[in-house]
């Protein structure tokens, strides 16, 4: 039966590479972060640059990126893409020894330079070498510099290209500036986290984690991510114990996969005292294991080309599927180009599965409870946010319903996971991604699906607020009664909620940030604002439940005077009560309501948790920062 199943798999792939991909499926992405990060150096940083070099007047700067993109600057300030189609070649510099081994040598006679794990200045000719960027053992440009230029028409300008950017100098190397400020060179290749609570979004760039905080403005900033960690730990553990790179784990309880450079799978139930290994036909690296959370037989592994079989018709499979916890994998390859498969996401209730590549994000929808064969891939359009570049990987939210990618030099995007347009759901609208709750008064989003009218099972009508093809928002009664509440929408569609007193939660903005205001300027505070101790803070919040005096539901809250909440409001900030002076509607907005309080004048300063209470139940944790 299993042998019959992997045929059927195969036959259906094989009928499927001479498909051509149908029906792109279009998206509209934002982007989730921006392209710069914070590493202690000289101004933000970004990716690897292995070639930068002047006109031979010395007016304009040009580099050429990882993507082999080359980009110029006449300002030293904005780049553009050049019209110029290739990096000269090196000029050969001779001096009379390099001040260490491999080092880049630039410049003219009167000033040399030359760059390897430091920056070095010489103005005799290479006998002796002055370091220009040494501090505490390291360098204050960060990782090492992998191509350097002189200007040819200032001796004091030198500019290097390093891992970490590029950096310029206009007094000999006495002082340095980064040139990374909207350089398309963003170095991540992964997705460690997507945002929750007061975490947010975080990615890895080789072996450096990175985190985009809630309410950031400036760049990405560099943390220890203890999971990711593990995960490193665990590949060079492994590939001591099997004598081949280990390139993916995963693990989920006493579930634990290992994928290797040679297309190999090992899966072990038993936190690794066994190890049962694994290969489908010839493949390439295996790139991304993924396992369901729910259940760690079923998982998911994204697979490479095979080096030697570049130019060749097919190197394999580069979909795997296992639902038996690694005992077989079964290729679900089916149209998709011959090309690297980088990461994988997957929805199993709904069949939905993502693969990132190096020809871009594709989709299908398959049966990821048993070995049904492989379906057709369709394209997920990128637009202008990475089109004609690879994607490095794809991740679904905890709900499936929001969809990361990251494209090759161009950022993290996000966008309503498309499956959910054939599949709806109703969640939190604080948050987009939590499955809603109701109460008298909340508001509830429909994700995935536009609708124009929406009514109670007892037949009275919700209020439709707003609605467009990728959500809709409703607005349930005041005056609903009962243990639960049964909704109905356009084209047959039912859901059935519980109804508690209240369902408090803190409204999110798109990237992660809470939404908090000072009282008295109105300033919304996040992680580049924050509040002061004495200050009043007004927090946006939803499902507070039943006002008084009583008020329509789909109706603006009064801006004198608004309604206020019956239920019982408390705050905790820190872990402390602290005082709520109000908890009202908010004046001018429809199902917001506004609770305000006031931050003690002795507190703890820094980054803390704010949660709000109402009836006996607690709202999300959001991140506040308080400074003197």
């Amino acid at each position: 039966m299993v042998r019959l199943a992997i045929l059927l798999a195969g036959a259906v792939a094989v009928w499927a590479q001479d498909q051509n991909l149908t029906q792109p499926v279009a998206m509209t992405w934002r982007s989730a972060g921006n392209l710069a990060l914070e590493r202690g150096l000289p101004g933000v940083a970004t990716g690897p640059v292995p070639r930068v070099w002047y006109s031979p007047d010395g007016e304009t700067l040009y580099a050429q990126l990882s993507t082999g993109v080359i980009v110029e600057t006449s300002d030293f300030d904005v780049w553009k893409t050049s019209e110029v189609k290739s990096a000269p070649a090196r000029l050969e510099v001779a001096v009379r020894r390099v001040p260490e081994a491999g080092a880049r040598v630039a410049g003219r006679s009167e000033a040399v330079y030359a760059g390897g794990s430091q920056v070095y200045r010489s103005t005799d000719g290479g006998g002796n070498w002055e370091n220009l960027t040494a501090h505490a053992e390291r360098s204050i440009l960060g990782g090492r510099v992998v191509d350097i230029a002189a200007s040819p028409r200032e001796p004091g300008e030198v500019t290097v290209a390093t891992v970490d950017g590029i950096w310029r100098s206009l007094d000999a190397g006495m002082s340095w500036a980064g040139l990374n400020d909207g350089l398309v060179n963003f170095p991540a290749a992964r997705i460690l986290a997507l945002p929750a609570s007061t975490r947010g979004l975080r990615v890895a760039s080789g072996d450096a984690a990175f985190e985009w905080v809630p309410g950031e403005r400036k760049a990405w900033r560099e943390v220890r991510d203890a999971e990711f960690a593990a995960d490193l730990a665990r590949r060079e553990l492994l590939t001591a114990r099997f004598g081949i790179e280990i390139t993916a784990t995963a693990v989920s309880g006493t579930q634990m996969y290992a994928g290797a450079a040679d297309g190999r799978i090992w899966a072990s139930s038993d936190s690794g005292a066994t190890w049962q290994p694994f290969k489908l036909r010839e493949m390439g690296a295996i790139q991304r294991i993924v396992v369901d959370p729910s259940d760690a037989r079923i998982a998911l592994a994204a697979v490479g080309t095979r080096p030697s079989d570049l130019g060749a018709a097919r190197s394999g499979a580069h979909i795997l599927r296992t639902i038996n916890g690694g005992g077989f994998w079964d290729d679900l390859t089916a149209n998709l180009a011959d090309v690297a498969a980088y990461g994988v996401a997957f929805e199993r209730s709904s069949g939905a599965i993502y693969v990132a590549t190096a020809k871009g994000l594709f989709m299908t929808v398959g049966d990821l409870n048993g070995l049904g064969p492989a379906t057709a891939w369709r394209a997920v359009e990128g637009g202008e946010a990475w089109r004609d570049v690879a994607v490095l990987d794809v991740r679904l939210s905890a709900g499936g319903h929001h969809l990361y990618a990251v494209a090759q030099a161009r950022g993290v995007f996000t966008a309503l996971a498309p499956h959910r347009r054939d599949n709806p759901r109703l969640v939190n609208p604080t948050d987009l991604e939590t499955a809603a709750a109701a109460a008298p008064g909340s508001l509830l989003t429909l994700a995935g699906r536009e609708i124009r009218n929406a009514q109670l099972g007892s037949g009275a009508p919700a209020p439709v607020l707003a609605s467009t093809p990728e959500r809709s928002e409703i607005q349930v009664p005041f005056d609903a009664q009962g243990d639960s509440v049964q909704f109905q929408f356009d084209a047959g569609l039912r859901f059935g909620l519980p109804l508690q007193q209240a369902v408090p939660s803190i409204f999110i903005d798109r990237d992660g940030a809470p939404m908090l205001l000072d009282a008295t300027t109105g300033v919304m505070l996040d992680g580049m604002t924050a509040a002061r101790p004495g200050s009043r803070i007004q927090v946006l919040m939803s499902g507070l439940g039943r006002v008084k005096p009583d008020w329509p539901a789909g109706v603006p809250a009064p801006s004198e005077a608004p309604p206020e909440v019956v239920a019982k409001v408390r705050a905790v900030l820190g872990g402390s009560p602290v005082e709520v002076s109000r908890a009202v509607l908010a004046p001018g907005y429809v199902g917001f309501y506004l609770v305000e309080i006031e931050i003690p004048p002795i507190v703890n300063y820094g980054p803390t948790e704010l949660l709000i209470e109402a009836a006996g139940r607690e709202s999300n944790r959001v991140r506040i920062v308080i400074e003197p």
